[in-house]
């Protein structure tokens, strides 16, 4: 398991750096020293703390985490309501969407899109994805 820095450590726990060291110095968790004699926190002891395993990130403010990058294999319209298909990697992601929004979004065949799914619902979004 890799270890982590205090700071990474304390994000993890929610907690300051100086409260890491303190427990330290109390016992409450075990640390260790890099070639460098910098302490580092086994993940394991992070996890100990916390109760709980930590969950991912993604380093973005939309709560969505289950994200697809793809490309826009079709598109049916029809009334206020469209289909728009998405071709992920191996994946073939369906979204219900209105027909406002494959318009304002420019939702074409060929055109690059992130199928973000959020409970049973799936959101488009148009942003750059990783270019």
């Amino acid at each position: 398991m890799t270890d982590l820095s205090i700071g990474e450590a304390a994000r993890q726990l929610g907690v300051s750096t100086d409260t890491v060291r303190r427990w330290d110095r109390a016992g409450k968790i075990r640390t260790g020293r890099d070639e460098r004699n910098r302490r580092r926190v086994p993940v394991s002891e992070v996890e100990r703390l916390r109760g709980s395993p930590g969950r991912h990130e993604t380093g973005d403010t939309f709560s969505a985490r289950n994200r697809f990058a793809g490309v826009v294999r079709s598109v049916e319209a029809d009334g206020v309501m469209a289909l728009v298909e998405i071709e992920a990697g191996p994946h073939l992601i369906t979204a219900a969407v209105t027909r406002d929004s494959v318009e304002e979004l420019g939702l074409a065949p060929g055109v690059k899109a992130t199928a973000m799914v959020k409970a049973t619902s799936v959101m488009i979004d148009r942003g750059d994805s990783g270019d």
